[in-house]
C-alpha cells in the first residue's frame, strides 16, 4: 500500500514479521476449543467450557482490549504509553460522573474525555517537551491515582449512596443479545459432547445478554484495523511510528499526528475503565483498575501490536481471570494438564524444528514440572488462583518474545528538522 504526498510516494512500513492468514483464526479457534473440551472429558470440571465461564471471558477481556487497543494507537505513533493504567483510572472516575449526571450513554462519554485527557498531558510530556516516554507514563499513572481520589471525595462523598472511595450506583448501559438461540444452544451445551458442547458454549456466550459497550468493544477493534491498516491515515500513524524523519521529508505534520494517536490511545483505555465502573460493577470504586492497564500493555505487546493480537492476549488474560472467579482452584487445576501438554510440544517443537536446544530443553522441564504437580495435587491454593492471570501475563510474553517486533521508532525523541 502507498500514499502519495505531494510530488513523493509513502511506502508503507515495512515489517519482517509473517502476517497471519484470516482463515488461521478460526481454525486456532476450533483448537482451542478441542484443546478444553478434552480437558472437560479427563477431568471433569465442567466450569472450564461454560457458557458462563466464556461469557465472563468476553467480559473480563473487554477491558484489557480497550487498554491494549489504548497502547497499540499510541505505540503505532512511536509514543511507549506506560500511562494506561493512570488513564483507565481517569476513565472510572469520568464513566461514574457522566452517568450520575447525564445517564449512561453520558457515562461512556465522561470516561473517553478523562482518558483523552490523561492521553493529551502524555503526548504534551513525550512529543513537546521530550520527556522519557517511560517517565512520563509512571508519573501519570501516580497523578491520575490521585487526581481521582481526590475528584470522588470532592464530587461522590456528599452523594446518597457515595463516599469518599466509591460512587453511587450507576444507571446501566442497555444489553443485546440474538433471541430464540439461548435456550437451544444451552440444551446442547448440557449434552456434554465432545466440541459440540463447546461451540454451543461458545455461541451462546457469544449472543446472550451483551452489554452494549461490549459490541462497541469489539467494532472498535475491527475499525482501528481498518483506520490503521486500510487508509491513508493510518499509513501516516504508523510511518511516524516506524520512521518519523522520512515521514516528515514527504510533508506529514508528525507531531500532529502523535498528538492524535496518543489522545485517542487515552481516550480508548479511559473507555476501558469506563466498562469496569459501568459494566464489571455498577459503580465507581478506588482502585478497581487492579492493574488492568498493565495486563492491557501485555496483551498489546503479545499481539505483537496489532489489534487481532489484542484481543486474543486479552481473551487469553480474561479466560485465566474468568476460570479463577467460577472454578477457583479447581478449575485452575485443571487447566494445569493443558499447560503441560502445551509446553512439552512447544519444547519439542523448539528443538526439533527450529534447533533452539536450550529454549526447547527449559520448556519441556517447565513442562514435565507442571505435569508432575498436576498428578500429586488436587486443586490449587487460594493464593496462586487469585495470581494466576498476572503469572499467565508473565509466563505468555516470556514464550512469544522471540517473535515480537515494536514499530523502529517506538519510544525515541522525536523534533522536527532533525533529519535535514
Amino acid at each position: 500500500m502507498s500514499l502519495s504526498v505531494g510530488t513523493e510516494t509513502e511506502i508503507a512500513p515495512s515489517t519482517t514479521a509473517r502476517r497471519i492468514p484470516f482463515w488461521a483464526w478460526p481454525l486456532a479457534l476450533a483448537g482451542v476449543l478441542v484443546a478444553l473440551s478434552a480437558i472437560r472429558l479427563v477431568t471433569g470440571i465442567s466450569d472450564i467450557s461454560s457458557s458462563g465461564t466464556l461469557g465472563a471471558t468476553l467480559a473480563l477481556a473487554m477491558p484489557l482490549a480497550l487498554a491494549g487497543l489504548g497502547g497499540l494507537w499510541s505505540e503505532r505513533a512511536g509514543v511507549i504509553n506506560i500511562g494506561l493504567e493512570g488513564m483507565m483510572i481517569l476513565g472510572t472516575w469520568g464513566a461514574a460522573f457522566g452517568a450520575i449526571h447525564g445517564g449512561p450513554w453520558m457515562g461512556i462519554v465522561g470516561a473517553m474525555v478523562c482518558g483523552a485527557v490523561g492521553g493529551l498531558v502524555h503526548a504534551l510530556a513525550t512529543v513537546t517537551f521530550g520527556v522519557d516516554h517511560i517517565v512520563s507514563g509512571v508519573a501519570l499513572n501516580i497523578v491520575a491515582m490521585g487526581v481521582a481520589s481526590y475528584l470522588a471525595a470532592r464530587f461522590f462523598g456528599e452523594l446518597e449512596g457515595g463516599s469518599d472511595v466509591q460512587s453511587p450506583p450507576l444507571p446501566s448501559l442497555p444489553r443485546v443479545g440474538i433471541p430464540g438461540i439461548s435456550d437451544p444452544l444451552k440444551s446442547v451445551e448440557d449434552k456434554g459432547w465432545f466440541f459440540v458442547s463447546e461451540l454451543a458454549a461458545l455461541l451462546r456466550a457469544a449472543t446472550t445478554n451483551l452489554s452494549i459497550l461490549t459490541v462497541i468493544a469489539l467494532l472498535l477493534i475491527v475499525g482501528t484495523w481498518w483506520l490503521l491498516w486500510r487508509t491513508p491515515f493510518g499509513l501516516r500513524v504508523r510511518s511516524c511510528g516506524e520512521s518519523p524523519v522520512a515521514a516528515e521529508t514527504l510533508g506529514v505534520n508528525v507531531y500532529l499526528y502523535k498528538y492524535v494517536a496518543v489522545t485517542a490511545s487515552g481516550a480508548l483505555a479511559g473507555l476501558g475503565g469506563g466498562f469496569l465502573a459501568m459494566v464489571a460493577s455498577n459503580a465507581y470504586r478506588e482502585s478497581q483498575t487492579d492493574g488492568r492497564g498493565y495486563i492491557g500493555l501485555a496483551a498489546m505487546i503479545f499481539g505483537n501490536w496489532r489489534p487481532g493480537g489484542v484481543l486474543m492476549g486479552s481473551g487469553l488474560f480474561g479466560f485465566m481471570d474468568a476460570l479463577q472467579l467460577r472454578g477457583g482452584g479447581d478449575a485452575i487445576h485443571a487447566l494445569l494438564l493443558l499447560i503441560a501438554v502445551l509446553l512439552v510440544g512447544l519444547g519439542l517443537w523448539q528443538v526439533l524444528r527450529r534447533q533452539r536446544y536450550v529454549q526447547g530443553t527449559i520448556a519441556v522441564a517447565i513442562g514435565i514440572a507442571v505435569g508432575v504437580i498436576f498428578v500429586i495435587t488436587e486443586t490449587v491454593p487460594g493464593d496462586v488462583t487469585r495470581f494466576a492471570p498476572h503469572l499467565t501475563t508473565l509466563l505468555v510474553l516470556a514464550f512469544a518474545s522471540q517473535r515480537l517486533r515494536m514499530p523502529a521508532a517506538n519510544g525515541k525523541i522525536y523534533r522536527r528538522g532533525e533529519g535535514h
